[in-house]
């Protein structure tokens, strides 16, 4: 399980240029309905906004970090008033940053490091959107989006590395959030893709993903496109043979699409000889959708985080991975981050087993305590 900083009570969109703004902190679960239940001390930093992007994240200018408070159970709906930047200025744009761990560097506290293998033992950090400052601002709306960074290689001199850029909606809607096990197989990934001994079907797995000619990968309930944009940013950081072109298609419901393009477009300099969509693909429709037509011999795999949560879909997803199997002539790998939320969502392996994929535990992601991610892979087998 991981733990996330996020705005109950959101910061404005425009602010004045003197005194101070409110927002409600909140720590809790992936799907905000488990507050954390000790106590942390959250920091504050301001970070100006002004060419700032994924790739210069490991250059940014923030402000030293102040306590801000203690959070607890007890004051978890109490609104705070958190300080201006120092010297903010009409028309000036600022980000407001909140995290717990005071790390030295240039990341400060506000990038969250897939690389390490204590991911999540920390409280995640976030950052808002740009608060624009101006001396004549009338009633200004909340905002609506929050950003989270993610670091997948740790910074070798002057570079920043590859520092990945997430939106994510304030509301409530489930597609548009990142969840733990899309964090803990993106934070898996880069593991794998940084190890030098692997046994088996996990070795098998990265022969396949991190092969030097091209790949076609398929994921399926992609929510905000964290896994899939992991996946296509370590690719891109890897040599591949002349003329080599992947195809990663991350799919979801309709509503999660142009969430999904826009994280797309924000690491678009991330990915390099890779070909990153989005698209619809409804786990309930009997046929398919037209795009899976350009790829008449499959796919090399298909990566799935979180797709568990509603064994009332089970069959429909088991329909689509069985139909997605038939195409080519070698069915995909399978790779899926699960977090069990009920013992009743271990049927889907008896469901796929039933029409001959085969499923493994290879690995876990503990997070900071309680239920952690387990990593599964997948391979088609003979009937019995």
């Amino acid at each position: 399980m991981f733990y996330y900083i996020s705005f109950l009570r959101p910061p404005p969109l425009q602010s004045t240029t003197y005194g101070n703004i409110q927002i409600t902190p909140q720590i809790s679960n992936d799907l905000r309905t488990e507050l954390f239940d000790g106590s942390a001390d959250i920091f504050y930093s301001w970070s100006q906004t002004g060419g700032f992007s994924s790739t210069t994240a490991g250059h940014n200018i923030f402000t030293k970090p102040n306590k801000l408070t203690t959070w607890r159970q007890a004051t978890a709906y109490k609104e705070i008033p958190v300080p201006l930047p120092p010297g903010a200025r009409d028309g000036q744009s600022w980000r407001l940053v909140l995290g717990t761990r005071l790390t030295a560097g240039r990341d400060g506290f506000s990038v969250i490091g897939l690389h390490n293998k204590d991911v999540g033992q920390d409280l995640f950090p976030v950052m808002s959107m740009p608060i624009q400052f101006g001396s004549r601002v009338s009633k200004s709306p909340k905002q609506e989006q929050i950003e989270r960074m993610y670091r997948l290689r740790p910074m070798v001199g002057e570079g920043a590395g590859v520092v990945l850029k997430l939106t994510e909606q304030t509301s409530f809607d489930l597609d548009k959030k990142v969840w733990d096990s899309g964090i803990g197989l993106s934070s898996w990934l880069v593991g794998l893709e940084q190890s030098i001994d692997a046994e088996d079907l996990v070795l098998k797995l990265k022969n396949v993903i991190f092969s030097r000619h091209s790949r076609n990968v398929l994921e399926l309930g992609a929510g905000i496109g964290i896994v899939g944009l992991t996946l296509a940013a370590l690719r891109s950081t890897r040599p591949l043979n002349e003329g080599a072109q992947d195809r990663i298609i991350a799919t979801d419901l309709e509503s999660a699409i142009p969430l999904i393009e826009h994280n797309i477009a924000a690491n678009a300099s991330h990915l390099r000889n890779t070909r990153l969509e989005a698209a619809v693909l409804d786990w309930d429709d009997d046929a398919l959708p037209e795009f899976v037509e350009s790829f008449p011999e499959g796919f090399d795999a298909i990566i799935m985080a979180d797709v568990t949560y509603n064994t009332a879909s089970f069959p429909s997803l088991v329909r689509t991975l069985s139909n997605l199997m038939k195409i080519g002539k070698v069915p995909p790998l399978v790779l899926l981050g699960y977090k069990e939320r009920d013992s009743t969502e271990r049927s889907l392996w008896d469901l796929a087993s039933d029409f001959g994929l085969s499923l493994q535990r290879a690995g876990i992601s503990a997070g900071g305590g309680g239920t952690p991610v387990e990593i599964w892979l997948g391979q088609m087998t003979e009937i019995s």
